[in-house]
């Protein structure tokens, strides 16, 4: 079940992050830089759209029905993008296959939360959770080659085939966890809508929100401080931020065992926004002072800012219950996703007027207000 989910949630993110690759193929067959990075966008634009109505539907009919739906309509979606040579029909079909896509993220997660045990369940998330840098470096290896050499169709190509093999690899091997009969939820009260009853996740949404903020400024300025403010080359500060990514892709899987071994995920959790204000920090006052200890802060930074995430998404999953799980995961992944995307224009900005050193400072105030928001141990109360 664990290796399904990640080759369903691997699918989901190259066909939504892997199209980003196409931008140079797309330039080179005339598009400017703003409308080919707009197109390659509407995957993204479909995830967020769709994420808490695939919550829904995954409460109401289970996994492995809409692993198979969702990865089907992606790989139909892929292929008939490839096969449209109007931009217009390309946008759409990729908007269709994000859309599509969404329905992973809430459904693999669901798979991994009601197989484990409680004991082994912040590990297997956390392992669950490195398959979307691993879609994202699939993509980043496969796709700009394939649509150099063969065109943007057979790149296209490679998106549609891997999400057609992960829906049939689900529909043959994925089994719903079980979960109690409707009668017997409406007794215990597993039915009841917990945002209702308890403002907890509605604050480890909140948490993840403010948290995914650093997050996204190391990776979506990391390269940048390094090229522009510290002088290295593009290689090597590439070279620099895949290390960093495959770090943080470890340091997921070792808050998830972290978490088993205290037998809660809020402590930890709390823990993490705490490094995560420090090290930011830490690197906006090396960065203003001019130390080289900046860049290996910049690394420790990039581990602790994305080690939240599965720490977070496995609590959402305990706490809202196998009724309400799907529409919790939902909305926790459309409110980091949507904070995430305005990073670049936002933030950009502030490094435009500020400098570098003045964006690592507000990172650090933004992951200091997280902590007092981590709900405490006695919030939590695991159903799933």
């Amino acid at each position: 079940m664990l290796g399904l989910g990640v080759l369903a949630q691997s699918s989901s993110a190259l066909f939504v992050h892997g199209t980003a690759f196409l931008i140079p193929a797309l330039h080179d067959d005339g598009l400017s830089y703003a409308r080919a990075g707009l197109l390659v966008a509407m995957p993204t634009v479909g995830i967020v759209l769709t994420l808490i109505a695939w919550g829904w539907v995954v409460d109401r009919i289970g996994e492995r029905r809409v692993l198979v739906m969702g990865l089907g309509g992606a790989s139909v979606s892929a292929a008939i993008a490839a096969t449209t040579s109007s931009y217009l029909a390309l946008g759409a079909f990729l908007l269709l296959g994000g859309m599509a896509a969404a329905s992973t993220n809430s459904a693999s997660g669901r798979v991994v939360v009601g197989w484990f045990p409680a004991h082994r369940r912040g590990f297997a998330m956390g392992i669950r959770q490195m398959a979307q840098p691993l879609g994202v470096a699939i993509g980043a290896f496969v796709i700009p080659t394939v649509a150099a050499a063969h065109g943007i169709a057979a790149a296209l190509a490679v998106p549609a085939v891997l999400s057609g093999i992960a829906a049939v690899a689900c529909l043959v091997g994925i089994i719903d966890p079980p979960r109690p009969p409707v009668k017997e939820a409406a007794a215990s009260g597993l039915l009841e809508n917990p945002y209702k009853t308890s403002s907890t996740l509605a604050r480890i949404h909140a948490v993840s929100v403010l948290l995914v903020i650093p997050q996204a400024t190391v990776w979506t300025f990391g390269l940048v401080w390094l090229t522009h403010d510290r002088g290295w080359s593009i290689g090597a500060a590439g070279a620099l931020i895949t290390v960093t990514q495959l770090l943080g892709a470890v340091g997921r899987i070792a808050a998830g065992a972290w978490s088993d071994m205290l037998g809660s995920r809020m402590r930890p959790l709390r823990y993490v926004a705490i490094a995560a204000a420090a090290t930011m920090g830490a690197l906006a006052f090396t960065d203003v002072v001019g130390w080289s200890i900046a860049i290996p802060i910049l690394v420790v930074a990039s581990v602790v800012t994305v080690a939240d995430n599965g720490l977070a998404f496995t609590a959402v999953a305990e706490i809202a219950g196998p009724y309400w799980s799907g529409r919790g995961l939902g909305i926790q992944n459309t409110g980091q996703n949507l904070a995430a995307s305005a990073i670049p224009p936002l933030f950009g900005a502030l490094i435009a007027s500020t400098g570098f050193p003045a964006m690592f400072a507000v990172t650090a105030v933004i992951a200091a207000v997280a902590v007092p928001l981590v709900p405490s141990e006695r919030a939590q109360s695991p159903t799933a």
